[in-house]
């Protein structure tokens, strides 16, 4: 044999090896692609069901919040009516009701003055200063202190 033939032959080997590890590359890269196209036609028979159930989701809360919207504004529309009712009450009766009260106590006062069950008045203090305090008062200061 001749460095030709030799050189050939292990030529021809190195082709037969590297052809060998691309076809198992191929074959391996092909189970990933099975695989893959599985797992994507998983994924879709789930995720079609799974976003069918978010629509009806979707379609549902937008029809309560239609509802409550509704009913937020049946709720304004009443508390306008209140107000005007309530502004109403107050300018129809509220100066009359105060007229009266100012006059029922007018007559109270003329008639007599006090009632029995009105305490009487206390007269107003005036504090000058260097006085001394009466006994009975310092000795009620002094407790309120101790107790505080």
């Amino acid at each position: 044999m001749s460095g030709g033939e030799v050189a050939g032959i292990l030529v021809a080997v190195f082709w037969a090896i590297l052809v060998s590890f691309l076809a198992v590359a191929l074959a391996r890269l092909a189970q990933t692609l099975r695989a893959t196209t599985k797992l994507v036609a998983d994924v879709t028979e789930q995720a079609v069901p799974l976003l069918a159930d978010a629509s009806t989701a979707v379609r549902s809360a937008q029809t309560q919040i239609d509802r409550v919207d509704a009913i937020a504004s049946d709720v304004q529309e009443v508390t306008s009516n209140a107000s005007a009712l309530s502004s109403t009450v107050a300018s129809t009766f509220g100066g009359p009701l105060v007229k009266v009260a100012a006059f029922g106590y007018g007559v109270r006062r003329a008639m007599g003055g006090r009632g029995k069950d009105v305490p009487a008045k206390q007269t107003r203090r005036t504090v000058i200063v260097g006085r001394a305090i009466p006994e009975s008062r310092r000795a009620k200061r002094a407790n309120r202190s101790k107790r505080d």
